[in-house]
Parts: structure tokens; C-alpha cells; sequence
């Protein structure tokens, strides 16, 4: 989401800033159709090579999920230049480290090399693009190691289908419905061919942006770029079918039961528009007012003053189609989840009725500033920014100036775009409970 969060390596951190900049970039489209971004940054000696893929989750056949998240890791597998089990050899051996990670909407690799790297970084993605070895011993490993991620991250972890049952309850059309993970039975009974169909499908340059930030020489970078990417021959047009979801106009009521757990969450959902959208930016400070900091409106009052709540939290998931605004709270003592959803209700309708102070207003203000200024306080934060603010926002300066869309946001849209989506006939109850006795009988 955005607000993805990615560990910084300390030699990164050199190359930290400490005031807001403008982020400065060129970018051009090779003949192929891939996008290209160069950021020079010269404050420290590394460079990161980096592509996001426009295919995630919700690209995938209805009977066929976890694919775009299994070639997260199917793709490291090898190459028809790079032996099987050798790509985490080869950047770690010259000083590297690389991952990868998969959203509904967009799956992105990168590594990060020492400066004179440069060209090694160029190779490997190309070769990932152009060369991918995917054959039955790959999809097998991968399949296992998928399997595991499930059981460690979702299957075996406390509260760990939360986000994928409230998108099963609130997405009826949109492919958003599954989790990003996807179905293990799906990718058990995929044949080695469908992984191939998926790969020549959504693999190619004209889906692809490539991003190179740090130190380096911008004129020997587009040399190679265009060396190791410029002959990739570009795939078919890929057409997108819209799904347009029916508003909720009544309250939606669902359940489950986790073994893992022994407190019952409380949670309820609106559905939300883009995250392209002025009113996505109003949902994330409103987000911040409720539940940022030990000073927000929900911790100081459920936490802090009631003494009902152990946790809390209010998140504007954020996706390129849709979002999800959430609510969340472990109750404690006595309380109830329903209890807790009383609450949650008196402050949006706090919101709803009532204009945030000045001095909140100025509050949120500075944290949005501050964010700002952290989520490009390094090149790799700046890589990532600079492909999603192209591939999925379709604006990439965006990195310098969405900044000035949450300033201008007023104190008057907080109030009406609070009205607008977060009323009581348009949300999700779930009912995240512990395993009932009966339920294990």
C-alpha cells in the first residue's frame, strides 16, 4: 500500500536527506515499450536496478490465484545465462543484496550493487525478462517454498486473514476478492504451460517500468539500457477488463473463526475509491487523526483514557482501483468488539459534524510533511516511489508534487469526505473471532 514500508540498509542511509528536495528524474520509453527513470543521487556509492511489473493479483484467472505472487519467487529461479540456484550467489558476491515483493496491483524486483555495478544489475533484469528458465523442477521448488510462506505469514500467524476476509466480504466483481497469496489448490492443479501463458503474457517490456537510481553516469546508463533491453521484442497489447462494484447501501455482516487467536478483534470496513483519487489523500489523514501516534483520537481516548482497548488502528488500504478504510481493536477486560465499534462511531461522527481544530489541523499537516520527507530520504525509497508514482498513478512527478495535494487538502474535506464514506449503512462488520469449541468438535 502505500505506503509499502521497505528495510533501509545502513550504507543507504548515507545517502539520506535531511530537508525536503525535489527529486530530480528523466525518464523515456524505449521502442519496446518499457518505461525508463534514471535518478542520479551521488551522496553515496551504490545503485539500485530496479522493475515493477503492472501484474498483480488481480490480474489472475478466478481459478488460478497466486500466480502473479508465485513468480514473485519463480522468477529468482534462473536463467538461460544464470544457473539455476546462482542469482542470490552472483549479487551477494559482488556486494548486493536484492528482493521482490507482489500487490494486487504490481509485482517489483530490485537489487541494490555497489556503484560499479551497475551493469551486473542491468544484466540480471534483463536476463529475468528475456531468458527466464520456468520449467516443472522450478515450479515444484517454488510451489513448496510458497506453501511454507502461507502456513509461516497467513495460516499459523495470530490474526493473520484479517485483510483477506474483509476483501472477500467487500469485493463481489473485482478481482480484489482473493488474497494476494492466493489458493494453494489453484497453483497445485496449474499446469507448467499456464505459468508459461503467464509469463509471456504479462513479462514483457511494454508492462514493465525500469528504474536506475544512485550514483552513475546517466550517459553510460542509457547505453546499457539500451544493450541489454533495447532488443527485447515487445509483447501483445494487454487489455484489462473493468469491474465496477455496486455501492453498499446496507450493512454487510460476516464471520470467522481463527485458531490462533484467544481475544476477538474488532473490525469494520468501507470500500473506497482509487488511490488516484483527491479523496483517497483525505482518507489517509483522516486515518492519521484517528489512530497515528499516542496522541491520535482513538489511542488517547479507547488506550489511554478508557483503559478498553489493548491495540487500535484506522488505515486507508489504498489500491490502484479501489481502497479499504479499516477499523481495528483488540478489546480489553470486559469490552466487547462491539463495544469498541461504538466508539470507533462516536469519533467518525466527530468527524462527520464537527471541523478539526486549528492546531490538529496544523498538527497534520506536519506529519505529512515529515512522511514526505522520509519516503524519499534514500534512493532505494526513491526508486520504488518513482515506478509506482508512473506505473499506477500514470504521473511520475508525482514524487514532488503529491505533497502539495495533502496541503491543500482543508479542514472542510476532512468533514464531507468523512460524511461522504464512512456512514454505517456502507461498511463491513466482521466478526474476527477465536475458534468456538463447537467449531473444533
Amino acid at each position: 500500500m502505500k505506503k509499502s514500508l521497505m528495510a533501509l540498509s545502513s550504507v543507504l542511509m548515507l545517502g539520506s536527506t535531511v530537508s525536503a528536495q525535489k527529486v530530480e528524474f528523466e525518464h523515456y520509453t524505449l521502442n519496446n515499450g518499457m518505461h525508463v527513470i534514471l535518478h542520479q543521487d551521488n551522496s553515496a556509492p551504490v545503485v539500485i536496478t530496479s522493475v515493477m511489473y503492472h501484474v498483480g493479483a488481480k490480474d489472475e484467472n478466478p481459478e488460478r490465484t497466486g500466480f502473479a505472487h508465485f513468480f514473485e519467487h519463480l522468477l529468482f529461479e534462473g536463467t538461460k545465462n544464470i544457473e539455476r540456484g546462482e542469482w542470490f550467489k552472483i549479487v551477494t558476491g559482488n556486494g548486493g543484496t536484492n528482493n521482490a515483493n507482489t500487490s494486487d496491483d504490481r509485482t517489483y524486483y530490485y537489487e541494490i550493487f555497489p556503484s560499479n555495478n551497475l551493469e551486473l544489475g542491468l544484466w540480471m533484469e534483463s536476463e529475468r525478462l528475456l531468458h527466464p528458465v520456468i520449467n516443472q523442477i522450478g515450479v515444484d521448488t517454488q510451489n513448496e517454498v510458497v506453501k511454507e510462506e502461507k502456513r509461516l505469514r497467513v495460516d499459523n500467524q495470530p490474526y493473520g486473514n484479517i485483510l483477506a476476509e474483509v476483501k472477500r466480504n467487500m469485493f463481489f466483481k473485482h478481482p480484489y476478492r482473493w488474497a494476494t497469496i492466493g489458493s494453494m489448490e489453484h497453483l497445485d492443479a496449474a499446469t507448467l504451460e499456464e505459468f508459461q501463458a503467464f509469463n509471456k503474457k504479462f513479462y514483457v517490456p511494454n508492462n514493465a517500468t525500469l528504474v536506475v537510481a544512485g550514483q552513475f553516469d546517466p550517459a553510460q546508463a542509457r547505453k546499457w539500457i539500451d544493450q541489454y533491453f533495447g532488443s527485447i521484442p515487445k509483447g501483445a497489447p494487454i487489455t484489462r477488463e473493468k469491474f465496477v462494484e455496486d455501492p453498499i447501501t446496507q450493512p454487510l455482516r460476516a464471520r470467522y473463526e481463527d485458531p490462533n487467536i484467544q481475544i476477538p478483534m474488532a473490525m469494520v470496513s468501507y470500500r473506497t475509491p482509487s488511490m488516484k483519487t483527491r479523496d483517497a489523500r483525505v482518507l489517509d489523514m483522516i486515518s492519521t487523526i484517528l489512530s497515528d501516534g499516542k496522541s491520535s483520537r482513538l489511542y488517547k481516548k479507547m488506550v489511554d483514557e478508557m483503559k478498553m482497548a489493548l491495540q487500535i488502528g484506522a488505515f486507508n488500504f489504498s489500491q490502484e482501483d479501489y481502497g479499504l478504510y479499516i477499523l481495528y481493536g483488540l478489546p480489553m477486560g470486559s469490552n466487547t468488539p462491539n463495544d469498541m465499534i461504538a466508539e470507533f462511531d462516536k469519533e467518525i461522527v466527530k468527524l462527520q459534524t464537527e471541523l478539526i481544530s486549528e492546531k490538529e489541523y496544523q498538527k497534520l499537516q506536519n506529519i505529512y510533511e515529515s512522511q514526505y520527507v522520509d519516503s524519499n530520504s534514500s534512493v532505494e525509497g526513491i526508486a520504488g516511489n518513482l515506478a509506482t508514482f508512473h506505473m499506477l498513478y500514470g504521473d511520475v512527478n508525482l514524487i514532488n508534487t503529491e505533497i502539495e495535494i495533502y496541503r491543500s487538502i482543508t479542514r472542510e474535506e476532512i468533514r464531507d469526505v468523512a460524511k461522504k464514506y464512512l456512514n454505517p449503512n456502507q461498511r463491513l462488520i466482521m466478526d474476527y473471532a477465536p475458534k468456538s469449541d463447537k467449531a473444533q468438535n
